[in-house]
């Protein structure tokens, strides 16, 4: 079906965040810095992992596009959302829409996958130390990312291809910061019943799994340390820590989106910026406060860097 053509909405209304205008300005000034903090603060993590000569390990890899996968969806959600704050009118294209849900479960889905391969490169690392340059192979690590990207695209694609053809000819008004994939499918003119539940499903299974096979691989690291050596345990801890928080962070708002996905409620708007403004900022954080090595990297090439200007 031509969308163009054929329906009657064009484009959608945001609520978004709604009250007085000194409010807005509040929100407007704190997602601006929050925005520009996430923005420098994932690609100054990906440009220590790229120029850093003693950041070469599948580790730091896998962290750079971490970082790149963190930036993007805020990227596509949050400018928007700022300008919004400032906006008598909160609109957006029927395609500028449609383009927002394509690539938030896209790059939610890619980090996901991601996030287990992160978390594979840990098991080695801790339980399989004398092959871990064997089994962590440069071909392995761009296998990782490969597929974390194409499940990324299979995941926004099964949903986008059905979503796409259907028609809007009423209300066009999505209680929400973005566009949102489960309250856009309710604005259609047509029973959806089916189509919501395979949405639900289809998200909901992603985020399990990846959960569960999240869950197992942290256990079975833990439990194996712990049967060879009980001090390694406290170190085996202290490494996986910053994993396990971001992981946390990810999983935590998306269960709650999956557990109530078509609802309507501020929650949702708070769920939002949590996951597209929030915990991209504070993932580099994570990695770079708690992780000694990535501050020496960091500390050596400004030194580098003001040295040389």
């Amino acid at each position: 079906m031509d969308l163009k053509n054929e329906s009657v909405v064009v484009e959608f209304i945001f609520l978004g965040f709604s009250g007085p205008w000194k409010i807005q300005i509040f929100f407007f000034v704190t997602f601006s810095l929050i925005y520009g903090a996430t923005v420098m603060g994932n690609i100054l993590v990906m440009a220590t992992v790229t120029f850093s000569s003693t950041l070469r390990s599948p580790l730091y890899f896998l962290l750079g596009n971490l970082s790149f996968l963190d930036m993007c969806p805020s990227t596509v959600t949050t400018p928007k959302m700022i300008t919004d704050l400032l906006a008598a009118h909160k609109t957006i294209s029927l395609w500028g829409c449609m383009a927002q849900m394509f690539f938030v479960h896209f790059f939610g889905g890619a980090e996901m996958t991601l996030l287990i391969a992160m978390a594979f490169e840990r098991y080695v690392d801790i339980c399989k130390p004398l092959h871990y340059r064997t089994i962590m192979s440069p071909r392995l690590l761009s296998g990782f990312v490969i597929l974390s990207w194409t499940i990324g695209f299979i995941h926004t694609m099964s949903q986008m291809i059905l979503k796409m053809n259907l028609p809007f000819c009423g209300h066009n008004s999505v209680d929400n910061i973005f566009c949102d994939l489960p309250l856009v499918i309710k604005l259609a003119c047509i029973e959806t019943y089916t189509l919501e539940l395979f949405v639900i499903a289809d998200s909901g299974l992603l985020s399990f799994i990846c959960f569960i096979l999240l869950l197992v691989s942290y256990t079975v690291i833990l439990v194996t340390v712990r049967q060879k050596s009980s001090g390694g345990l406290a170190k085996a801890l202290s490494t996986l820590s910053a994993h396990i928080i971001v992981v946390t962070l990810f999983f935590g708002p998306c269960i709650f989106i999956c557990a109530w996905p078509f609802s309507s409620f501020t929650g949702n708007k708070i769920l939002a910026v949590f996951y597209t403004v929030i915990t991209p900022l504070l993932n580099p954080l994570i990695y770079t406060l708690r992780n000694q090595k990535m501050q020496e990297a960091m500390k050596k090439l400004w030194s580098q860097y003001v040295s040389s200007t």
